[in-house]
């Protein structure tokens, strides 16, 4: 057995098969193509990718990306803008703390890394806005390097495949991040894939409901099929609350009408979108904080210039 696949928490390493060499395979006839999986496609589009992807489907990132690396080819590209054109490119990817959040890293990187995203996992953790899972990723999916990418397709197939749990469970680096490493091969280009393998079967077939157990490349060797699919009886993830009648959505009216004036939006204005007053103040005060809109009852509100 591989050496690089020597410590597996909670798992007899001694029993468990080697589930890379068949994702590899299925990931290579399977994957689907993707821009982000395109030959020289640059690391700061990765970065972005990445960051769009957050809690987004990929078909609605896909032109989006598109868009975004046609106009800011480049973090300095992005940096010269103002941040209310990062949001307003932004539109209705959701959470648009993120658009802000990627002109801030845009800006250390244009001015600090010589316009280079930078490849370290520590640097990229530097960078505002930038998480653990994100800075993984760049580093493996744009440079090439060695390092366990976890996400929630992830947990759900390791969890399944390895521990016979049938659902990933809340999200604990402590054990996710040694459960990924222990399955990844020592060469760089094959732990590359086989992050890219695992995310992508538990994004097509390892799904959490109905997964087509049918059209897996390492069904023979799963421990929660083997085990006659269990239900779970742990921890479970947290859901999400419903979108429609949530601060979210109000929070998401308000950007719109910010998004849509190339000046200060009045009061009376915003009052229209939402009638519940309390919930539509909270959603206002909280795009404040976030630094999503500025202004006043006074000077009217706005997307941040500057």
């Amino acid at each position: 057995m591989n050496a690089s696949r020597a410590s597996r928490p909670d798992v007899d390493n001694a029993s468990v098969p080697d589930i890379a060499p068949p994702l590899i395979s299925w990931f290579r006839q399977e994957a689907r193509d993707l821009p982000w999986r395109r030959p020289g496609f640059p690391a700061w589009g990765t970065l972005v990718s990445e960051i769009m992807l957050q809690q987004t489907q990929v078909a609605r990132v896909v032109p989006r990306l598109e868009a975004w690396l046609t106009r800011w080819p480049t973090p300095a590209d992005l940096a010269a803008s103002p941040p209310a054109d990062a949001v307003r490119a932004w539109d209705r990817l959701g959470y648009p703390r993120r658009a802000l959040a990627l002109h801030a890293a845009a800006t250390v990187i244009a001015n600090e890394h010589g316009n280079v995203v930078p490849r370290d996992v520590d640097a990229l953790l530097a960078l505002p806005g930038i998480g653990d899972y994100t800075a993984r990723a760049v580093a493996v999916f744009a440079y090439g390097d060695r390092h366990p990418v976890v996400d929630v397709n992830v947990r759900r197939v390791l969890k399944r495949a390895l521990l016979g749990q049938g659902e990933p469970g809340p999200a604990k680096a402590k054990d996710d991040l040694p459960l990924m490493e222990s399955v990844l091969p020592a060469d760089r280009d094959d732990a590359a894939a086989t992050n890219a393998a695992v995310m992508e079967l538990g994004a097509l077939v390892c799904v959490s409901r109905s997964p087509a157990c049918d059209a897996c490349p390492i069904a023979d060797r799963c421990a929660w099929r083997a085990a006659g699919y269990p239900d779970h009886d742990g921890p479970r993830a947290p859901k999400q609350a419903k979108f429609a009648g949530s601060d979210r959505q109000v929070r998401g009216l308000v950007m719109a009408e910010l998004r849509a004036s190339d000046v200060p939006v009045a009061r009376s204005e915003i009052e229209l979108v939402w009638p519940d007053a309390e919930q539509r103040d909270r959603a206002l005060a909280s795009l404040l904080r976030d630094g999503l809109a500025v202004g006043d009852d006074t000077t009217g509100y706005q997307l941040p210039d500057a």
